[in-house]
């Protein structure tokens, strides 16, 4: 089948992008509200794009085409935030963080575990079920189509990883994470998901 991107309706293009870009990580980012409340959602339409200084991007769009989600005005009011890296067994919790509530009223009420901890040099906590979690700053932002959809650069500060999944290897530099262990959750289509089934490694050409 071939398709003309431009002769398909938005909705339609959006379904049939979730579908064929996978698997996607997930963001579980973590922001307050202007009167300190905070707010927790997944996005998918995210990915590192920077090693130097560390970014990485996030794309949000709105609640209705006159309001912003409430992640991306919290983030671009300019305050830190916190994103995690969900696990596997963490989709239920990703799930029900996903819903539209009025702003200020927290996704957290809605989850089986929604247990915080500090995080040190963070203003804010930290869920401490995610196995990895990055303290964040507004970096810049663009936008981007028709709805104008908010593509935002975010600076990582640092890097909270369970200690159980990260080994430091002293000959090349370099920390070494167990992707098996971290059991990252990836975002498919529709309500799917999928997780880990197999690690493999291919030699690299000289």
């Amino acid at each position: 089948m071939l398709l003309d991107l431009a002769q398909l309706k938005p909705n339609t293009c959006y379904h049939l992008m979730t579908q064929t870009l996978i698997p996607r990580p997930i963001a579980w980012v973590l922001t307050a509200s202007d009167e300190g409340q905070l707010n927790l959602a997944p996005f998918s339409f995210f990915n590192a794009v920077c090693s130097d200084p560390p970014i990485v991007m996030l794309s949000i769009g709105k609640k209705t085409p006159e309001e912003a989600k409430d992640t991306r005005y919290n983030i671009l009011t300019g305050r830190d935030f916190v994103i995690h890296l969900p696990s596997s067994s963490q989709a239920e919790d990703v799930t029900a963080s996903a819903a539209t509530l009025p702003y200020g009223e927290s996704e957290l009420d809605l989850m089986a575990d929604n247990q915080l901890v500090e995080f040190p040099g963070c203003p804010l906590p930290r869920l401490k079920s995610a196995p990895i979690a990055f303290h964040a700053k507004l970096h810049e932002v663009h936008y981007l189509g028709n709805q104008q959809q908010a593509v935002i650069y975010a600076e990582l500060i640092q890097a909270y990883i369970k200690d159980d999944v990260i080994q430091v290897d002293e000959a090349k530099g370099r920390y070494l994470l167990d992707a098996k262990k971290i059991s990252p959750l990836a975002r498919l289509g529709g309500a799917e998901y999928a997780g880990l089934d197999e690690v493999f490694s291919v030699v690299r050409p000289n």
